[in-house]
């Protein structure tokens, strides 16, 4: 509540923030929105406004910012896409004929989950917002896009799950259960905001008939209650009609090919790992649709390839009838051009926000339905039984062709938005407006003859309405009290007469009633639309699909890809495999192609061979193809059979996780793990370079340990990329492992040259000094570490000091397996003894940089 001090004002404010703590409350006065207090304070620095105060002079002046009413949606969506809410108070009846106080209310809530995407570039993106609700030993996840009505449900066993698949979905906003106990709402909420998700919460209350509606496919118990949740924090936030609102989906993760987050980001698939854009990823290489709708999917279907033959087969076989009919595809995609984003203009729609331009644009977009069908009908293949179920929905595209002018206003409630000859009443209307300027021109005519003054005219101002003009040399040639003075001007006089007086009123009254008329008859065109909407959906759905299909054959003819081939076997066999993105960054024709030859017996490759030669490029086409073939696509290959896999897991490049506290090797090693604990016969493993993070003893015997529990317990397919030479002699112990390296060759000068083809057996040496010579070391540096190469290959340790010249190095003989001791505890002294002790105690790897550096100083004070 307000304080005693409080105006009316204020007191209405304070209620209405109190219900809204953690958003900013965006208070409409007249053509402005006002920020207050704490929220003036904060929204003037992220919005760059000027701060003011309300009630100056008084002893407590109320901080205030305040933004124009026609600009609010640019400040809105600056705030909501930093991670802030946004409440929208508006004005509940006209102050003209209020008594007391303006009644006040939110009418929405505008969060980073719920905020409607648009703009450029956004067409193609997804805008989801995720309840989570944890259950008995079970996590459920809903998810809703608001801008197309998607709606789905899952149940998974692990949080870790769940967050993986936060991820995938790009999800900004996340919805708990206010009911739930503090101690694990808390904990949820802090562990999804260190991923940095915005936390709303949500009471579960009794189901209403539209959320009943929209939950009945759902089966299991629980996600009835997420999805219920989620439905119900959508309709309190946004309190608007929501008809496009599809019902519940629910899925299981496990019908799709399986990846997390480090996978996503290792194979670049939605974005380029090092430029954070669409441009060097998989999508942006396939992305040849033509739609906003087709282009989502497209999305959608990189992110969950599938797991069932025959529904992958399906696609094939129309990505393969697409290829087959060039001439069909063209002609299709022709029309697609003209197709817009149908599941948003439906959203619109529901929401009554439609405006006359947008339904403009489902007209056109029906427009070409007829098309499209007569296109795919001229052909004898599945695209045929295809093009036949779609609804061109002729009727709602005729209504709007009659109804709506081509070319309307933004604003629906100016006029000239309805066509004429649609209504009788606009017509008439029209046609008093229309004489009426003729009325205005005689008029004129008759005062100029009357008067005798040939300048005179006849106008209109927005602020005086119809006036009659004289210039101020002319007035003595007025008769006295012709006129009644309006308005005076530096040059000239205005009047007005009784008789234009009445014909103004008539005027504005025809213009207020045509404008409503034409308002209301709009209206009931977009209810019309409201009441198809399943309709639009459906469509658009179906366009989508064929968009995607007719842009992956696009892709495959474009970048020389063919069908693959699925097979009971668990063999792999990649004929002339490429990695389709650094393929595209080359010339034509430098990119070297590979076979990928896994048989039944062998399910793992050592891969040797020196850095830069195309391991990890050769790791990563594998993943890639694997990919593109189980969501429907053809692969870059001049053949390939496979089998289909259940997951795919990497660990490749060296990454660390700061935020979390972890270094470089932990990461290493947790996502190792990850895959040793989730992999089966059936998925695919890429490991590159394991074990480099620690000391080489410890990183090969781990990396040993790795590949051998592999081959003992999972037998997945595996490719395992080292530099680790010692490791190829597993090859020869186990018959399922074999090694292959990429080849390169030393011409007459020493210079390497890199081959990137995949051979047979184990590469002779690592190259890692020729490596660094390509990259520009100093000679006098290769040189000894030519030399100090050479003298450990013959297990010598090399004592020298920066400064000592090479040629006066005295080598000391030692077995590879000692180690020098960097402390003789024996005689170290009884302080060094308890430093020494400390550092026992650390569990480095499980220890922050924070708390590394806290321990450190720690010493320090033991040193003093």
């Amino acid at each position: 509540m307000g304080k005693p001090a409080d105006t009316p004002m204020m007191v209405q404010y304070h209620e209405i923030k109190s219900q809204y703590p953690d958003a900013f409350v965006f208070y409409r006065l007249g053509d402005f929105y006002e920020l207050f207090e704490e929220d003036a304070i904060q929204g003037a620095k992220l919005l760059e406004l000027t701060l003011t105060a309300r009630n100056k002079n008084s002893e407590n002046p109320v901080p205030m910012a305040g933004i124009p009413h026609h600009a609010a949606k640019n400040y809105i969506d600056i705030l909501v896409d930093q991670g802030h809410k946004v409440a929208i108070v508006e004005q509940m009846e006209d102050p003209a004929v209020a008594h007391g106080m303006v009644k006040r209310d939110v009418v929405q809530l505008i969060t980073p989950g719920t905020k409607m995407i648009d703009g450029v570039g956004s067409d193609k993106q997804n805008n989801y917002l995720a309840a989570v609700l944890p259950g008995d030993g079970t996590w459920v996840l809903a998810y809703i896009d608001l801008s197309t009505g998607e709606l789905k449900a899952t149940t998974m066993y692990r949080f870790s799950d769940v967050m993986d698949e936060l991820s995938s979905l790009e999800v900004k906003e996340v919805v708990l259960r206010k009911n739930d106990e503090q101690t694990t709402r808390q904990g949820l909420a802090t562990q999804l905001g260190e991923r940095g998700l915005v936390i709303s919460t949500q009471t579960i209350t009794g189901e209403n008939a539209t959320v009943s509606f929209l939950t009945q496919p759902l089966i299991k118990s629980d996600e009835v209650a997420a999805t219920s949740m989620l439905l119900n924090y959508i309709f309190d936030t946004q309190r608007r009609n929501l008809d496009h609102i599809v019902p519940a989906v629910s899925y299981e993760r496990l019908t799709y090919l399986k990846f997390n987050q480090d996978t996503r980001t290792n194979l670049d698939l939605i974005e380029n790992t090092r430029t954070k854009k669409r441009a060097g990823s998989l999508l942006g290489l396939i992305d040849e649709t033509h739609t906003a709708m087709g282009g989502r999917l497209l999305k959608q279907w990189v992110l969950k390839p599938l797991r069932d033959q025959h529904d992958i087969e399906s696609r094939l076989d129309l990505v393969q009838a697409f290829q087959d009919d060039f001439f069909t595809r063209g002609a299709l995609q022709d029309h697609l051009k003209s197709v817009y984003d149908l599941e948003r203009l439906s959203a619109r729609a529901a929401m009554g926000t439609m405006n006359a331009r947008e339904i403009v644009q489902l007209k056109r977009s029906l427009l070409t339905i007829p098309g499209i069908k007569a296109v795919l009908s001229d052909t004898t293949s599945i695209l045929n039984v295809t093009g036949n179920k779609l609804d061109d929905m002729v009727d709602l595209a005729s209504l709007i062709e009659e109804a709506v002018v081509d070319d309307p206003p933004i604003s629906v409630r100016e006029g000239d938005i309805i066509n004429d000859g649609f209504d009788e009443k606009i017509d008439n209307y029209r046609r008093v407006l229309h004489d009426n300027q003729q009325w205005l021109a005689q008029l004129e005519a008759d005062e100029r003859a009357a008067t005798g003054i040939h300048s005179l005219k006849v106008g209109y101002n927005k602020n005086f309405g119809y006036f009659i003009e004289v210039t101020k040399a002319n007035i003595v040639k007025l008769e006295a009290n012709r006129y009644e003075r309006l308005q005076t001007l530096t040059n000239a006089e205005r009047f007005v007469t009784p008789e234009l007086k009445e014909h103004e009123r008539l005027i504005i009254e025809a213009q207020a009633k045509r404008t409503q008329r034409e308002y209301e008859l709009f209206v009931t065109v977009r209810e019309r639309v409201k009441a198809n909407i399943s309709r639009v959906q459906k469509l658009a759905q179906q366009i989508a699909h064929l968009d995607v299909l007719a842009a992956l054959s696009d892709v495959a003819d474009n970048r020389r890809f063919i069908r693959p081939i699925f097979t009971d076997h668990n063999s792999i066999m990649i004929k002339q495999g490429r990695h389709p993105v650094v393929e595209s960054l080359l010339s034509v024709g430098e990119f070297v192609a590979n076979d990928v030859l896994l048989d039944e017996t062998t399910n793992m490759q050592l891969i040797t061979g020196p850095n830069m030669a195309g391991k990890s490029t050769y790791m990563r086409e594998l993943a890639l193809i694997v990919i593109l073939a189980q969501m429907g696509s053809f692969v870059p290959a001049e053949y390939a059979e496979l089998p289909i896999f259940d997951q795919i897991f990497t660990r490749i490049g060296a990454n660390d996780d700061m935020a979390m506290g972890q270094s470089t090797f932990m990461v290493e090693m947790a996502e190792a793990n990850h895959a040793l604990q989730e992999a089966t016969a059936h998925s695919l493993v890429l490991f590159d370079e394991l074990g480099r993070g620690t000391a080489t003893y410890d990183g090969m015997a781990l990396a040993q340990a790795i590949i051998e529990f592999l081959d003992a317990h999972i037998h997945a397919k595996t490719l395992f990329s080292t530099h680790y030479h010692e490791l190829t002699v597993l090859a020869d112990q186990h018959a399922s492992i074999e090694n292959v390296h990429v080849g390169a060759v030393e011409d007459d000068t020493g210079h390497l040259h890199f081959l990137h083809q995949i051979q047979k057996g184990p590469a002779d040496k690592s190259y890692g000094i020729h490596v660094a010579a390509l990259a520009g070391l100093p000679d006098e540096l290769i040189t000894n570490a030519t030399k100090i190469l050479t003298a450990l290959e013959n297990k010598e340790t090399v004592i020298t000091t920066q400064n000592q010249p090479a040629d006066t190095m005295q080598p000391e003989r030692s077995g590879l397996s000692e180690q020098v001791a960097l402390f003789n505890v024996d005689v170290a002294d009884k302080e060094t003894q308890i430093i020494l002790g400390a550092l026992d105690d650390f569990d480095i790897l499980k220890m922050t940089p924070v708390d590394a550096m806290n321990a450190l100083n720690a010493l320090k004070q033991l040193r003093k």
